[in-house]
């Protein structure tokens, strides 16, 4: 793997496609159809949680059933659907990427965005040749990435990468729970879905930009 001899799982939502406006408007729009008030970007940050369900329970004062959260992940996804492209790659994303891979690095997505909306969207950004590997959900949305990292660690593994040297950079709690699971080092970024306090509490770096989550997987793996 060259000069890095390090790999890095990128998360796609949140860290590199900065979507957050989308999520907002998505959200809020979802929680209109069942009565709930509008949320802040700020409050958000502080209450979001996976699974999904969760968040909801932490705004409504209990877990949705059911057929509410069926109703609101529709809506959600539908809504999500029809903002998310005027959205783009998080700043300085797409040179980062090209230096990791030309200075010896390997890196691959992780997404819990569900796999057949995000193979094209990776595409439309011209970066797919980046990554060795892109995996986006499949299945339910609204769970945890734990198993769905696990079998994306396990390609990797097959390709001679291993979860050592590996470092997940994502935008939740979640991501270094993962991170966890399958044994690799996590860096979480601030431009997304939690804020800093709330993402202080994972015991893993804590970075405001993506320039800095490289330098800090660049650390941990020396």
């Amino acid at each position: 793997m060259g000069k890095h001899a390090a790999h890095i799982v990128w998360d796609w939502n949140g860290t590199l496609f900065h979507d957050v406006d989308a999520v907002i408007t998505a959200t809020n729009a979802a929680f209109a159809e069942i009565g709930l008030e509008p949320i802040t970007l700020e409050r958000y940050r502080a209450l979001y949680c996976v699974p999904i369900p969760r968040f909801y329970e932490r705004l409504m004062g209990r877990l949705p059933t059911a057929a509410e959260w069926e109703h609101m992940d529709g809506a959600f996804q539908r809504h999500y659907h029809d903002h998310h492209l005027r959205c783009g790659l998080a700043e300085g994303a797409e040179k980062l990427l090209e230096r990791w891979q030309e200075t010896g690095g390997t890196q691959s997505i992780m997404s819990m965005y569900g796999h057949e909306d995000l193979m094209p969207l990776v595409r439309t950004f011209g970066i797919e040749r980046r990554f060795v590997r892109v995996d986006g959900r499949t299945g339910p949305s609204g769970g945890s990435k734990a198993e769905h990292m696990a079998r994306h660690v396990a390609g990797l593994t097959a390709e001679g990468i291993p979860a050592a040297r590996t470092v997940v950079i994502g935008d939740a709690l979640d991501d270094a729970v993962a991170a966890a699971h399958v044994g690799a080092h996590a860096v979480l970024y601030t431009g997304g879905s939690h804020d800093r306090a709330g993402l202080a509490g994972a015991g893993v770096p804590v970075v405001d930009t993506l320039v800095e989550a490289v330098a800090e997987a660049e650390r941990l793996t020396r």
